[in-house]
């Protein structure tokens, strides 16, 4: 029973630099198993380097980051286990051009976790019914739309069966008719209590599905609060300049 009471992810006095230039000031932040929290922030605030540094992609040079229980250090073997449990999903999508939408699929699953082809093909096209492209699953990634590729990039991290889910502006490289498509697939694993973070700057996503929206700047989190007091009564002066952007008023 203690597993499901530990953080999701704990991550305490975080600091990184490249260079002489500090990227990450100060970071205190815990996620609770099943909590969906949506980080904002002007361009440059940090949100896309703390989001790479919790499955190791970026080194932190100060302070703990634990996921699921497991401290990321230097330790490969700790690396290795954290990322098999982190689903990460990017602004590209990263998909293997030469290898079909399953291929991509079941490529992990085999080669890491040594599931069998057959298993692995059958919980790959349940995957792709979930994210409603398993229609595609034969064609190559050229082949289909943006938002079907980011889908199917979902998919794929889908696919290792993980415990966190990270999003990386998910949306950001896609034209707005495909935006809704990868939103809705989204909203549905939040439904579905999955672990989630998300650097995004769609608010309205935000305001349905975050347990708490995180709002950083210049390397700091600036202020965290629910959805409805965040956006209708932010407290700090960064924050009320960043969603009258956003908003237009």
């Amino acid at each position: 029973m203690t597993q499901d009471t530990s953080p999701a992810i704990s991550i305490s006095g975080l600091n990184k630099w490249y260079g002489t230039f500090q990227v990450l000031r100060g970071i205190d932040l815990t996620v609770k198993q099943g909590e969906r929290i949506v980080i904002a922030g002007p361009s440059g605030s940090g949100k896309s380097t703390l989001i790479r540094c919790i499955n190791r992609l970026e080194m932190h040079q100060e302070g703990q980051i634990i996921v699921d229980g497991v401290e990321l250090t230097n330790d490969t073997k700790n690396i290795g286990k954290i990322r098999s449990e982190v689903g990460m999903c990017f602004q590209q999508f990263n998909l293997f051009p030469h290898m079909t939408i399953l291929e991509n699929c079941i490529l992990a699953p085999m080669s890491v976790r040594g599931v069998s082809r057959a298993e692995a093909t059958e919980a790959a096209l349940e995957v792709l019914e979930k994210v409603r492209i398993a229609d595609q699953a034969h064609k190559y990634p050229e082949q289909l739309s943006g938002g079907q590729q980011q889908r199917v990039a979902i998919a794929r991290s889908l696919c290792m069966k993980p415990r966190i889910m990270l999003f990386d502006e998910p949306t950001s490289a896609l034209d707005p008719e495909m935006i809704k498509e990868v939103l809705d697939t989204m909203i549905e694993l939040a439904d579905e209590g999955m672990t989630m973070l998300c650097v995004t700057h769609e608010m309205g996503f935000a305001r349905r599905v975050a347990d708490r929206v995180i709002f950083m700047d210049q390397g700091e989190i600036v202020e965290e609060n629910a959805p409805e007091p965040f956006f209708d009564a932010p407290q700090h002066e960064r924050t009320k300049v960043f969603l009258s952007q956003i908003f237009g008023h």
